[in-house]
């Protein structure tokens, strides 16, 4: 097991969330949440492989207050589905943070969808389901397509991609709300004819800055409109989507 100090971590966090304007969304059981979270991610993170980040402060401002920030912009009581969720950012955190959301947090990989699942279960987050599934197929599947008034996704592709793994899961009058990195600019100006043929609108592109211990976090969060259904034909195989983009 991970030794990490109870208290040094609560300060930490504490602090953190303070410097950016998050202190809202804590309380003694939400930092007992996270620091758990903390503790069984970097003991399983050798077995599934879940972040390069091993740093506590890092952890703390790259994944949690980065995943926190975004809380603010689901409204009350929103299902909400998180593409490729991998360890599951942002859909851990913002199940802890805003318990009113409905999350399903989605994968290809099963080992990670369990890892969430099991960790979801660990934390006493009964308002979010892991499910084993590769988006495209989700996307066409009755269960899951137009289903969700937000879908999330963080370093999952590039915007051409992502828009049609995506927005298929939103519903009309959704949004898809995508942290993404440096290079953001240039894919949403690449993507303005996948965005337009799958139904999206009205896209902002903003720019977050977090700091914490000396360090500073800045990134772009695009955030889509869904104003039209996604035709029939859309998600394609994922061989045709990433070798012909829209």
């Amino acid at each position: 097991m991970v030794e990490i100090k109870p208290q040094d971590f609560r300060s930490k966090m504490t602090k953190i969330f303070s410097q950016n304007g998050l202190s809202s969304y804590l309380s003694i059981e939400r930092v007992e949440q996270f620091y758990n979270l903390t503790v069984r991610m970097l003991t399983e993170n050798e077995k599934y492989n879940l972040t390069a980040i091993t740093d506590v402060d890092k952890i703390i401002l790259n994944h949690y207050a980065d995943c926190v920030i975004m809380a603010s912009r689901f409204k009350k009581g929103a299902s909400v589905i998180d593409v490729g969720c991998g360890a599951g950012f942002p859909s851990l955190p913002l199940a802890m943070v805003r318990p009113d959301l409905k999350i399903t947090a989605m994968d290809s990989t099963a080992k990670r969808v369990n890892y969430v699942k099991e960790t979801a279960e660990l934390l006493g987050l009964t308002n979010l389901t892991a499910v084993t599934m590769r988006a495209e197929d989700g996307g066409k599947d009755p269960l899951y397509r137009e289903s969700f008034d937000y879908a999330t996704a963080r370093a999952v592709a590039e915007m051409r991609v992502l828009c049609e793994l995506t927005l298929p899961f939103v519903k009309v009058g959704g949004r898809l709300i995508a942290m993404k990195g440096k290079n953001a600019e240039f894919e949403l100006s690449s993507a303005k004819r996948a965005i337009a043929t799958l139904g999206g609108r009205n896209t902002v592109c903003e720019s977050l800055t977090l700091s914490g211990e000396g360090e500073t976090l800045s990134h772009p969060l695009i955030i889509i409109e869904k104003k039209e259904k996604t035709p029939v034909g859309y998600p394609r195989p994922f061989a045709q989507i990433s070798k012909k983009p829209l």
